[in-house]
């Protein structure tokens, strides 16, 4: 009886606990919610919604589980729930690079496009416009976006990555920018991050590698500032996306570092790039993968790392585009250069000549069809017949006219012909006369326009300095009433930052120029504000600024005035508590294209050697590292000279 017993409490708990570990695998992997999904529908809108349904089972199990789903559904001649086992075949077979398969599928679902609703219309057309991108067939995808634009799926037609698959990195660039500029949310610091690291690929694809890696930083910057959002909820889509946004953005900046030479550097960004795809899904950003394997490659085969060069040449994918394989032979064509294999060398260097003589005659060919595609052949049909029947008109025309004198006939084509050139040139000349006056007519509106504008910009200024002067008015009448010493001391402080931050407006409506400020001027109106407060310090102390020809925006000319208030003021008040008879400051700061520099000094008697602990308890020394953050650097204090030195770089 306990034998019994006991064998029935095993298989209980066994099953239980089966039962338990079994929910949770269902719980982690994809492809077993979807084979609980009761509906079709519901298997269709669940893969079409999951962010990586590869993430656990392959792309080659879940082909499987589908194609017996799809078998039951021809056997039970349902074909509504047929059609969308075709679509999530097709996008499987699309994330293993079989697009010819994968296109095959989506046609034939195309085919009968009456029948499907606007979810499986929508996720068709996605299918071959990605189908057709990937096969380099740019009339089909344009034929394909033309009809995605009829059914409402999407505002326009965009062709900018038709451009950027031509190789014509530039002219999609300018296409990008007309089209998704205006459409990015000044608050979605995701939507930025993204639009700037597409403009920073294209510049790097155009071979302006630096113009790129400062794009580049500007995404990644934005993308930062987004992951620090603690209100923004972290669902499992934004994960991905954020992640995948990262290591494109890492990739970029790496291979442009490779562009300009700057090799060590490349490493850690290519790395971490070539890390994360792998870690999202090694199948559907194969490309991106050899991309950035091949740059690693380049950058160690640069710093003579030459086993680890091969490894990664070894290792890179075998279905390589045209580019890609050229850059393959040629990194390995340089690699048995540096080993003395010369003979080898030379034949990598021969077959990627011929490779790519051959490739490139075939890309321009395409090129040439596809971009007429692009231009306005959608008329080619009417194109032909037009000239069929002008060519019978001709003929008909020819024959009568044989019949006439040669003479005559010369004469009167010489005066048509004359005629229509004559025509043509009045036509010209006054379409000419026309654009110009409406040209000048345009100007002076837009002249008058800007005046306008300049004008109001001006007015706008001068109330917010107005405005902060009254703010700070009032904070003086408020030192007047107050008692305690410690809230006199912190208005005085208020009213100095005020008064700082109203010298900027005073800058701006006093210039012609309304977008910069010109920093040496500024920088002496600022320092005899803060001496006017401190009446009985800092007469005495050598000044020296240093930032002649220096112009900065207004974003960052107030977080600057801010910071050098605090710093002038500190000194006025604790650098020289004995006499300020030998006192000096320096004060410099330079701005050559997208870096800064700037430089702090005093030798008074600096900061205390706890300043490190006492940092958080520290207004002033918060308020300047929250104000150097908001230039997007990182604030360097060096108490080891006389004195005290602070300085920063910004962007």
């Amino acid at each position: 009886m306990t034998k019994v017993s006991f064998v029935i409490l095993f298989f209980f708990l066994t099953h239980s606990f089966g039962q338990d570990i079994d929910s949770i695998v269902v719980k982690d992997d994809p492809l077993i919610e979807f084979q609980e999904k009761q509906t079709s529908k519901a298997k269709f809108d669940y893969f079409n919604n999951t962010p990586n349904p590869f993430s656990e089972s392959s792309a080659y199990d879940w082909l499987e589980t589908v194609t017996v789903y799809k078998n039951s559904a021809e056997k039970m001649r349902d074909s509504l729930t047929l059609r969308r086992y075709q679509l999530i075949e097709s996008k499987i077979y699309q994330h293993l690079g079989d697009y010819p398969m994968s296109l095959s599928l989506a046609k034939e679902v195309y085919v009968d496009k009456s029948k499907l609703d606007s979810a499986e219309l929508a996720e068709t057309l996605n299918i071959l416009d990605d189908n057709y991108h990937a096969l380099r067939m740019f009339d089909n995808q344009i034929t394909i976006r033309t009809e995605k634009k009829e059914n409402g799926f999407s505002d326009k037609v965009e062709f900018y990555d038709v451009y950027e698959d031509m190789g014509m990195y530039r002219r999609a660039m300018e296409e990008y920018i007309i089209s998704e500029k205006s459409k990015i949310d000044e608050n979605n610091f995701f939507e930025k991050a993204q639009y700037h690291n597409k403009i920073g690929n294209y510049l790097r694809l155009d071979n302006s590698a630096s113009t790129a890696i400062a794009e580049l930083n500007k995404a990644n910057g934005f993308l930062e500032i987004y992951n620090n959002d603690i209100e923004i909820e972290r669902t499992e889509q934004i994960e991905f996306d954020t992640k995948l946004l990262a290591a494109k953005i890492k990739g970029n900046i790496g291979k442009a570092m490779v562009s300009l030479k700057s090799y060590k550097e490349s490493i850690t960004y290519l790395n971490h790039a070539i890390s994360a795809f792998k870690e999202l899904s090694p199948l559907a950003y194969n490309a991106m993968i050899t991309d950035n394997e091949l740059a690693l490659a380049e950058a160690h085969l640069e710093l003579n790392n030459l086993n680890t060069a091969r490894r990664l040449l070894n290792s890179v994918d075998k279905n390589l585009t045209i580019s890609q394989e050229t850059l393959h032979n040629r990194l390995l064509g340089n690699y048995h250069d540096k080993t003395g294999n010369f003979q080898n060398a030379l034949q990598y260097y021969k077959r990627n000549d011929q490779i790519a003589d051959s490739l490139k005659k075939n890309e321009q060919s395409i090129i040439k069809q596809q971009l007429a595609v692009t231009i306005g052949s959608s008329n080619l049909e009417n194109q032909l017949r037009l000239f069929d029947e002008q060519k019978a008109e001709n003929d008909e025309i020819r024959s009568q006219l044989q019949t006439k004198s040669e003479s005559f006939n010369l004469v009167i084509i010489s005066l048509v012909f004359t005629l229509l050139g004559f025509a043509g040139l009045i036509y010209a000349y006054l379409n000419s006369i026309k654009n110009q006056r409406l040209i000048e007519r345009q100007k002076y509106i837009i002249e008058d326009s800007l005046k306008e504008k300049e004008s109001l910009l001006k007015e706008i200024h001068h109330r917010v300095k107005n405005n902060l002067q009254m703010v700070s008015s009032l904070l003086s009448l408020q030192t007047k009433n107050t008692k305690s010493k410690a809230a006199i001391l912190a208005l005085e402080e208020g009213k100095s930052r005020v008064k700082a931050m109203a010298l900027i407006h005073q800058k701006l409506y006093q210039n012609d120029d309304l977008s910069v400020i010109e920093m040496q001027g500024y920088i002496e109106s600022l320092i005899n504000s803060v001496q006017s407060v401190y009446k009985k310090g800092g007469h005495n102390i050598s000044i020296t600024i240093d930032a002649e020809g220096t112009e900065l925006d207004i974003d960052r000319a107030i977080p600057f005035g801010l910071i050098l208030n605090e710093l002038v003021s500190n000194t006025f008040k604790y650098a020289y508590p004995d006499s300020d008879e030998n006192g000096k400051i320096y004060i410099h700061l330079r701005k050559n294209g997208d870096q800064g520099y700037f430089e702090y000094t005093d030798n008074g008697i600096g900061l205390p050697e706890e300043i490190d602990e006492r940092t958080n308890a520290s207004m002033g020394i918060r308020l300047i590292n929250r104000l150097v953050n908001q230039l997007q650097s990182k604030l360097n204090i060096d108490k080891s000279v006389q004195g005290v030195r602070f300085w920063f770089t910004f962007s």
